[in-house]
């Protein structure tokens, strides 16, 4: 009786019952239970972690400290060339100045074959690193994958990639003369071991359990290898790829070097072995920097890119 009597009445009938409040997000969370309300929290409290927004770097503050460093180590190797040059530790003939050498590739410059002279070797190298790359790649598979080729090829594989390539030259200039297949027949068996072993440790690197729940989806055969295993190994298969190419180059320089004929034209060897028959040294050293600014090149242009791309993509590296 006192219930009724303390509750608004209407005209038409009894009193209604008081509104309810609107139910919040909050309170559907308690009523489903205290810690699947607190696993929601932490959830959020990890995504709002994960999701960091970075400013961007500003311009000045990228080139000081990508560029500075290694201008100012050039720097200081051209002036400790330079004090041993004023010093006269060596004769001139043997250890030119950095001048005389910007000098004598000048001269090659002037005379417009030293443009021909790179990109005959590049061309080749990069030509010589695409068949590698497509007989190194499933020979890293199938010797990574099957345990039988694993025991009989690796150990040869590893004893290949050891070799140096110049001992390959005189082998491949008795199977095929001095010809274009020399050379490349260098290059390949300096790359193909590196490119192999590269896939190979990736593999070995993968998580087992990414590998049974593509089993589990479906992903076998090509399919896996294509979708989960090359993947999964791509840090690695990078790494690899980065070595092969250094191998390549190495091999092919040597080659070069080695196999001198008027058939097989003039790339960057056949410049360092003229300075040398001729004893110009500054022709001998202006050869070698440029192999080391196309080696240099060829790895801040694709491959550095490459692999930053690939570990930002992989969160292991912002």
């Amino acid at each position: 009786m006192a219930d009724t009597e303390t509750r608004p009445k209407t005209e038409d009938g009894p009193a209604a019952p008081p509104a309810a409040a609107p139910e919040t997000a909050a309170d559907r969370r308690d009523q489903a239970g205290g810690p699947g309300g607190d696993l929601a929290g932490l959830e959020a409290g990890l995504d709002a972690l994960d999701t960091r927004t970075t400013a961007r770097t500003p311009v000045p503050v990228l080139l000081r400290r990508k560029a500075l460093p290694p201008l100012v180590a050039v720097v200081l190797v051209l002036g400790l060339w330079q004090t041993a040059f004023a010093l006269h530790l060596k004769p001139d003939y043997q250890l030119p100045s950095p001048l005389m050498v910007w000098d004598a590739l000048a001269e090659e410059w002037y005379k417009g074959t030293i443009l021909s002279i790179v990109w005959q070797s590049v061309s080749r190298g990069a030509l010589g690193f695409a068949v590698a790359l497509l007989a190194g790649t499933p020979l890293g598979l199938l010797v990574a994958r099957v345990r039988p080729v694993r025991a009989a090829i690796g150990p040869i594989l590893s004893g290949l990639q050891s070799l140096p390539s110049v001992a390959w030259v005189p082998a491949a200039i008795i199977w095929f003369g001095l010809t274009d297949a020399t050379i490349y027949a260098v290059v390949l068996l300096g790359a193909v071991p590196s490119i192999a072993n590269g896939l190979v440790a990736g593999v070995d690197r993968i998580d087992p359990l990414h590998l049974r729940a593509g089993t589990v989806l479906g992903a076998t055969g090509p399919r896996g290898v294509r979708h989960v295993l090359l993947p999964a190994a791509l840090p690695g298969y990078i790494s690899g790829l980065k070595q092969g190419w250094a191998f390549s180059w190495r091999s092919l320089m040597a080659a070069e070097l080695i196999a001198t004929s008027p058939e097989l034209g003039v790339g960057l060897g056949r410049l360092l072995e003229t300075g040398r028959a001729y004893q110009d040294m500054p022709l001998v050293l202006g050869a070698i920097l440029l192999i080391l600014l196309v080696g240099i090149g060829i790895e801040l242009l694709v491959f550095a890119p490459l692999e930053r791309r690939v570990l930002r993509q992989r969160g292991l590296l912002r």
